[in-house]
């Protein structure tokens, strides 16, 4: 799969080295919930159980990166958390933990283990190429599990393709777009901030790929870094 990610020049020149890391699975076979997916959600709880503490997880440099770039495009992040952070944080606490689909929620794993935060698309309904930029003022958005429609400021951060925005970047992904039962074909995106490495990125997609296809099967096309700067 050819894929392209155009950037705006106002996004290049008020957020230089912003990247996001694209990865595509295809012929997934996406279930309501399998054998793979209980045995890899438990593996990952235990890891990340091990590894993290609730009381000093806003110090984690990861944490801290995503919080900071908030501030930067004035989301307060101890409102609207970065999705890996959040979903870390309910492991954490003993909270439940989304069971959506084997795809999904491998994804929300790979997520929660990397602290990045990551959007997954169904391709064949995507528009290509993809864009970083400004939503328009009152750009109408329709967010998964949301009764109704969000309409955006000029201040707003989203990837988008050439039909609309699919994810206020990075923490609200389009209903439109978002992985079925149905879905075949999948786009993984893990958004980046200005500080984060493209081995860091690169890595986060890789594993996403990797517990998608350990739970639903599937062939990796591709992982692939793309930067604002670049």
């Amino acid at each position: 799969m050819q894929t392209q990610v155009n950037w705006s020049p106002e996004v290049s020149e008020k957020l230089p080295n912003l990247a996001i890391c694209i990865g595509t699975i295809i012929k997934v076979r996406n279930e309501k919930k399998n054998e793979q997916i209980k045995r890899l959600r438990k593996s990952v709880f235990e890891e990340v159980r091990a590894k993290y503490n609730i009381e000093t997880l806003k110090d984690d440099l990861i944490v801290r990166a995503y919080r900071d770039f908030y501030w930067k495009l004035d989301v307060d992040p101890t409102k609207t958390r970065p999705s890996g952070e959040a979903l870390l944080r309910r492991v954490l606490h003993g909270d439940g933990f989304p069971n959506i689909s084997t795809v999904v929620d491998a994804y929300n794993l790979a997520s929660m283990k990397t602290i990045v935060p990551i959007s997954g698309f169904d391709v064949d309904r995507l528009n290509l190429p993809l864009q970083v930029r400004f939503a328009g003022s009152g750009e109408a958005f329709m967010g998964i599990g949301i009764s109704k429609l969000l309409f955006l400021t000029d201040k707003m951060l989203v990837l988008g393709d050439a039909r609309q925005a699919l994810c206020i970047y990075p923490y609200r992904d389009c209903d439109y777009t978002k992985i079925t039962l149905q879905t075949r074909n999948v786009m993984i995106i893990g958004y980046g901030t200005p500080v984060m490495t493209d081995q860091q990125l690169k890595w986060t997609d890789e594993t996403t790929l990797l517990y998608i296809k350990e739970v639903a099967d599937g062939e990796v096309e591709m992982t692939k870094v793309f930067s604002s700067s670049r």
